[in-house]
Order: structure tokens, then C-alpha cells, then sequence
């Protein structure tokens, strides 16, 4: 089971973001929680593209806590294959 942070580098009000997403819902939380995002900014809960927009601080922060870094083709891969046969724990 793991954290990943992509490497997308998207625009966001003067901010710079990536993607951070989780092999578990638990995981994922518990990163947010470890690195200071909060909870209410969680997107798409529940489904097989659940995720937390981040700032590159942030996944600087993930990264040092353990998260593996993705490109965004492999990103795409895994949510292909998460598409096709769900977790459970995004229902």
C-alpha cells in the first residue's frame, strides 16, 4: 500500500499543484493529516479518482513522509486499471 504525487505542475492562484492520491482511503488521509492538508479539500471521495490537489510544498512534504513520486502517464495507467476493477474501499 502507498501515497503518490504526481509531477503535473497546474496553475492555480499563484500557486503551482500536483495530484496526491493513495492505494487506500485510510492512507491517503492519513498523509493529509501528516503534511497539513486538510480533509475538506478531499476530491472525488469515494470513487476510484479520489484525490487531494496539492501545492508543490506540500508534495515536497509527501514525498519526504514516504509518498512515491509518478509521472502523469503512470498517474493515468493506475487510474485506468482502479477504473476497471474499483477498490472496495472507494466503493
Amino acid at each position: 500500500m502507498a501515497v503518490y504525487v504526481d509531477n503535473e505542475r497546474a496553475q492555480y492562484r499563484g500557486m503551482v499543484m500536483c495530484h496526491m492520491l493513495a492505494d487506500s482511503t485510510e492512507e491517503l488521509l492519513a498523509m493529509a493529516d501528516r503534511i497539513g492538508v486538510d480533509r475538506k479539500h478531499l476530491q472525488d471521495a469515494g470513487t476510484y479518482r479520489e484525490h487531494f490537489d496539492i501545492c508543490l510544498t506540500k508534495r515536497a512534504a509527501a514525498l519526504e513522509a514516504g509518498a512515491l513520486g509518478l509521472s502523469m502517464s503512470e498517474v493515468g495507467r493506475m487510474l485506468w486499471e482502479r477504473r476497471e476493477a474499483p477498490r472496495e474501499s472507494h466503493g
